[in-house]
């Protein structure tokens, strides 16, 4: 029968420059030479010379997929992975961690490719943010957006700079400055200046991207965006309802939200844009919808929203337990309400909105049962009316809100 194989007890990662063995300090070039197995991309093998008797291995890609089996072929040796600079930003050591535990993971830093382009373009850690853009699309960008900002982009490959660009220049940043700073650390370090609506070069794979934002202010971070700022076919709630329910949700870093019935995402997409580590599921049958809730959720920098296509309570069956839930149509659906309440973790939110007489009866039994708050919440904005103004109401809409206990 054959052997089970297992990880390795443990794997040192050894953060490595486009400066290669001779930038490394004497521990982690000793850790290198030592080394019974070395596991890195092809171009990090190459900057380990010959001469050093290790097996090299490649990761498997796609990496997250593969990681699991290659982990498991290792012998139980001395196993040196090898990343770029700091291997806990946007790095494999953050994967491995998740894999195997801090405790099997060792980390032995170099300098960061973000350190090396700070101190190239004179930029303080605070002054500017850090955007990775390492196997994520390009549109995570478009939350970042404001005059006057500096951000650092972690580049995937060289393709990378030109789709900042036309990301900038379709959102109306084309006057931006991009710095593109390629093989930082390395005899072959190069640097690429322009602005976006000019950009056409061709930098090396390895770069990173400082970007000076030069352009009109678009959104805040804060609940409540402009009606507008989402393609709609009218099913969106209303920005003054839409910050009502985010205040009470109340997003934190990593809380996951439900968004039940989502129509046009804008609790989901606001939810995200709150926090970068913010998640949001965004529940919605309708196909159509389903699609622009993608497409705005895009172009609003938070491509990460997960859509799911169903339509509850079936499709909340297998999703994760969330941290806050918005119900913004169907609450009288059977089962909806109770499998929401059921699946929110201790100290839960959630927030249900209802324009019809059965969803207010049935919010108000809830409130009376089970506490929390009930508003009802009307909004007027002034309209012409003839020659003169008016004020035009909407619709009026019920909210309950209940925290769970934890």
């Amino acid at each position: 029968m054959p052997t089970e194989r297992r990880a390795p007890s443990s794997i040192t990662v050894v953060g490595i420059g486009a400066d290669g063995v001779s930038g490394l300090s004497d521990h982690a070039r000793a850790l290198v030479a030592e080394a019974d197995v070395l596991i890195g991309s092809p171009r990090q093998l190459a900057l380990v010379p010959d001469a050093s008797a290790a097996s090299r291995l490649p990761w498997p890609s796609p990496l997250r997929a593969g990681l699991p089996a290659l982990l498991a072929s290792l012998p139980q040796g001395r196993v040196v992975a090898l990343a770029s600079g700091d291997p806990l930003v946007s790095g494999i050591a953050t994967t491995l961690i998740g894999l195997l535990g801090p405790d099997a993971v060792r980390v032995v830093p170099a300098v960061s490719s973000v350190a090396l382009a700070r101190a190239e373009l004179g930029w303080s850690a605070e002054e500017c943010a850090v955007v990775s853009l390492v196997g994520r699309p390009v549109a995570l960008l478009a939350r970042e957006l404001a005059p006057g900002r500096r951000i650092l982009a972690l580049s995937s490959d060289e393709t990378t700079p030109a789709a900042i660009a036309g990301l900038l220049f379709g959102a109306g940043y084309g006057a931006s400055v991009l710095h593109v700073l390629g093989d930082l650390g390395s005899e072959r370090a190069s640097r690429i200046d322009a602005t976006a609506e000019t950009w056409d070069a061709h930098p090396p794979r390895l770069n990173v991207v400082g970007i000076e934002l030069v352009g009109p202010h678009r959104y805040g971070w804060t609940a409540g965006l402009p009606d507008d700022a989402y393609a709609n076919d009218g099913q969106l709630t209303k920005r003054d309802l839409r910050a009502s329910a985010l205040a009470r949700l109340a997003p934190t870093p990593g809380a996951l939200l439900w968004d039940v019935g989502a129509g046009a995402g804008s609790l989901s997409i606001e939810w995200s844009r709150a926090h970068p580590t913010c998640r949001a599921l965004a529940i919605e049958a309708n196909d159509t919808r389903a699609a622009r809730i993608e497409q705005n959720a895009a172009s609003l920098g938070v491509p990460t929203v997960q859509v799911v296509h169903g339509a509850a309570p079936d499709a909340l069956a297998e999703l994760p337990a969330p941290d806050a839930i918005f119900i913004g149509g169907g609450a009288t659906v059977p089962g909806v309400l109770d499998r929401c309440l059921d699946a929110l973790r201790p100290g839960g939110r959630l927030v249900v909105h209802g324009v019809t007489l059965e969803t207010e009866v049935l919010l108000a039994s809830r409130y009376a049962e089970l506490g929390g708050e009930l508003t009802r919440i009307s909004v007027e904005t002034a309209a012409p009316i003839g020659t003169f103004t008016g004020w035009k109401p909407a619709r009026r809409v019920t909210q309950w809100f209940i925290r769970t206990k934890g």
